[in-house]
């Protein structure tokens, strides 16, 4: 029909006009943006901190070996805690420098299973790299790293200088 060429469609009340892409009849732009959209849903959106998708495996996946911490500050100390479950302590690495806590692990885990109908074998392997800033006036030299029941902490004192250097600042009106 003549309409199907014309490069625009009038509404069904003749007083709006709608111009049509050039790209909604090109089969090859279609399937492009069908591609992309089935990669974004597999490996999720690439922009930093959004989670985008239905499947997102890879992200899921990424996820579950990432670190959690959580950083505190008071008048003596900067205490770092991460939760690491399932490690243990030789496959931690700690290291500071230049106010830069770095926090490297790698998880090896095997599982062999043998029943009398069945044989499970599995490999899992994965590793984690957290680098967390911390304010200056710390003492590094005196830092200690301590593992228990899968949680890593690192606590780093501050300097006398550091201690002494707050400042209460008292807030007015007006």
């Amino acid at each position: 029909m003549v309409r199907d060429i014309i490069p625009w469609r009038r509404k069904k009340d003749g007083m709006q006009v709608t111009r049509r892409r050039a790209e909604d009849d090109n089969p090859f732009l279609a399937l492009h943006r069908e591609i992309d959209r089935l990669f974004e849903d597999f490996f999720g959106s690439f922009e930093p901190g959004l989670l985008h998708g239905r499947g997102n495996a890879l992200r899921q996946q990424a996820d579950a070996w990432s670190l959690n911490v959580d950083v505190a500050e008071n008048d003596k100390e900067v205490r770092v805690v991460a939760d690491v479950p399932g490690m243990e302590e030789k496959d931690i690495e700690v290291d500071l420098s230049d106010n830069l806590l770095t926090i490297k692990g790698e998880k090896q885990q095997e599982r062999d299973e043998k029943k009398a109908d069945y044989h499970v074998v599995e490999r899992s392997y994965g590793s984690f790299h957290r680098s967390i800033p911390l304010p200056g006036g710390l003492e590094q030299d005196k830092a200690k790293a301590k593992f228990k029941n899968g949680v890593l902490t690192v606590t780093v004192p501050k300097s006398p200088e550091a201690r002494e250097s707050r400042k209460q600042i008292p807030v007015t009106t007006g």
